[in-house]
């Protein structure tokens, strides 16, 4: 019988191995920063062009590696990290698979510069496909610097799986923050295209928050603190009102590494429980330490979720010291049962006896003698009704006032009727009559539904109405978000917002649509950040239609509002008036009819 069994050539393998390490250009960023981080780097430089498909570089100031460690790098299972299966268990380092070098090499042109510290000379390698090209010494700097050009340029089909660049940025940007969130000791720059995008200096964890995610974070901050045996627990948690719609702004990090726990992040939400708005997640940055050999993280190839020998104990911890560290900074309401009597009021204890109030009249008062105080103001309208009765005694005293007045009216009462078209059912739907029965409408999609159509019109037949602002607004974002703004600038353009500038964290407004509150702003930004974050759009229309969504959703009335007879009767009429009444924007039911023999037979 033949033999079927082949080994795969190395470059095949490699190529295998790359597609389950590197799915997108942020994967590359993450294995290499991690490694400038093991290698000891106190600095570390990002350098992307074109969202890293054309160049991921990183540059670190690390130990360097020797001529023969920066060939054999590129090796599969070539690590520094671990000697034998029992480091496994006891892993302090973020790698230790020995398989990013040779993926990212295997699909890719890699050029390598590293000295060892006290060198006079480094060595450079450069790599097309896991065939070396070049293999020289040279002169550089030490520390490491590894450029990644042409990602996936063998592989054309995983290339046009790649979204566009500002999405890919985006996931860039995600990396580049977990790693640089859970290590604040170190020095990070980041820059795309030329452009300065991060310079982090060293700082503590607090100041990292609020360089990474603006100014603004730093009024929503409550520390959270506690130490066990079993967990350590640092970090800080958002308060309740600064609550977002999206998941963006939630890290877990354990022992130095950013992980990905649905488990414990439901212990934070149940923290949260009874302070957060419907369908809102709250931001957190938690570094939890445990003992390494408590934990399995040789679970997934991105070695982001990992597995605890006790969850169950960890959830319970976690979310006491979340609930803990809300009531001990008043965000949550507790109950004191050790008051200090100190911080009463001092109220008199010997109060004097209570009297009934007593009436005052004064008995001399007479309403009707002329004499009185014309200062007062009982006295500006003496002599008013003398002096017209004067005049009609001079006219002859022919003249006869009558002191009922006849009210008439164009309609007879019998016609007169108030007549109610619809009316509010739990302040949340809009009840309206119709020839076979009732329909009940569901005031917050139909309203949704309107704006959406409207905004859409003003998106597709590039008429805006603009209303221009005395004083230009401010917004704070983070650097990601103001990303996704400046990509979708033309778009808003189209539908009236104005824009003056962008500096690194804010961006200034001179006009908004017609109709829209400035107070509604912060909140239609979120809404389209959030948006554009959950659903990418791929074709102009459809991100011309996610923001009419956005926008629509943002100012749509929301359930629980009051509305007058005028607005019920308004969304009621504008609804049927659309293309599409049936559906909201997000494809939910919006109206349901209820036929009177369906009443009828409920009598019966």
């Amino acid at each position: 019988m033949n033999n079927i069994i082949q080994l795969l050539p190395v470059h095949v393998a490699n190529q295998i191995a790359a597609g389950e390490v590197v799915q997108r250009p942020a994967s590359v960023v993450k294995e290499l920063l991690e490694n400038s981080i093991d290698a000891g780097a106190t600095d570390i430089k990002l350098i992307i062009k074109n969202s890293g498909k054309t160049l991921i570089q990183v540059v670190d100031n690390g130990m360097g590696m020797s001529p023969s460690d920066a060939k054999i790098c590129f090796e599969r299972h070539a690590t520094s990290k671990i000697s034998s299966a029992k480091d496994l268990f006891n892993l302090i380092t973020k790698g230790f698979r020995g398989e990013a070098l040779a993926s990212i090499a295997a699909i890719s042109h890699v050029e390598l510069k590293t000295k060892i510290i006290g060198n006079k000379l480094g060595n450079l390698i450069k790599i097309e496909g896991s065939i070396i090209k070049v293999e020289d010494s040279i002169s550089t700097s030490s520390g490491t610097s590894i450029a990644v050009k042409n990602l996936f340029f063998n592989i054309p089909a995983r290339r046009n799986f790649l979204k566009s660049d500002p999405v890919e940025l985006r996931h860039i940007i995600d990396e580049f923050h977990r790693v640089v969130l859970v290590h604040p000791e170190i020095n990070f720059s980041m820059y795309h295209n030329d452009n300065d995008m991060f310079d982090l200096r060293a700082e503590n964890f607090r100041q990292r928050i609020i360089h990474v995610f603006g100014s603004k974070m730093n009024e929503k901050l409550v520390p959270v603190n506690e130490d066990t045996e079993l967990l350590k627990i640092s970090g800080f948690v958002c308060k309740p009102e600064f609550a977002k719609k999206s998941r963006g702004e939630q890290f877990f990090f354990v022992n130095k590494r950013f992980i990905k726990s649905s488990y414990l992040n439901h212990a934070v939400n149940s923290a949260f429980e009874g302070l957060l708005h419907i369908k809102k997640h709250p931001s957190y940055f938690l570094n939890l330490e445990v003992d390494p050999k408590s934990i399995d993280i040789n679970i997934h190839p991105t070695k982001t979720e990992v597995k605890f020998d006790d969850e169950p104990t960890l959830y319970a911890l976690l979310r006491a010291s979340v609930k803990h560290s809300l009531g001990q900074f008043n965000i949550a309401p507790v109950l004191d049962f050790d008051r200090n009597s100190s911080f009463d009021t001092p109220y008199k204890k010997n109060l004097d006896p209570i009297l009934t109030p007593r009436v005052e009249v004064n008995p001399s008062f007479n309403p009707f003698d002329n004499k009185s105080d014309s200062k007062s103001w009982e006295g500006i309208y003496l002599g008013i009704n003398s002096k017209s009765n004067e005049e009609i005694e001079s006219l002859g005293g022919n003249l006869q006032l009558e002191s009922n007045t006849i009210q008439s009216s164009i309609f007879d009462n019998d016609e007169i009727e108030n007549k109610y078209n619809t009316f509010q059912l739990l302040n949340k739907y809009i009840v309206s009559k119709i020839k076979s029965g009732l329909v009940v409408v569901d005031q917050n999609r139909a309203h949704e539904r309107i704006l959406y159509e409207d905004f859409l019109k003003k998106f597709t037949l590039n008429s805006p109405v603009s209303q221009q602002l005395l004083f230009p607004i401010e917004l704070k974002f983070t650097a990601k978000d103001l990303n996704i703004i400046k990509d979708i600038q033309s778009q808003l353009t189209q539908v009236g917002f104005n824009f003056e500038e962008f500096t690194n964290d804010t961006l200034s407004l001179s006009a908004v649509p017609l109709g829209i509150n400035e107070s509604f702003l912060s909140n239609i930004f979120d809404q389209i950040i959030c948006d554009i974050q959950n659903e990418v759009p791929n074709f102009s229309f459809s991100q011309s239609d996610l923001l009419a969504k956005s926008i629509a959703k943002s100012l749509a009335k929301k359930n629980g509002n009051i509305l007058s007879l005028k607005e019920q009767e308004f969304i009621v009429n504008s609804l049927f008036a659309c293309k599409e009444p049936t559906l909201s924007p997000s494809n939910k039911k919006i109206f349901i009819t209820i036929e009177f023999s369906d009443l009828d037979s409920k009598f019966n």
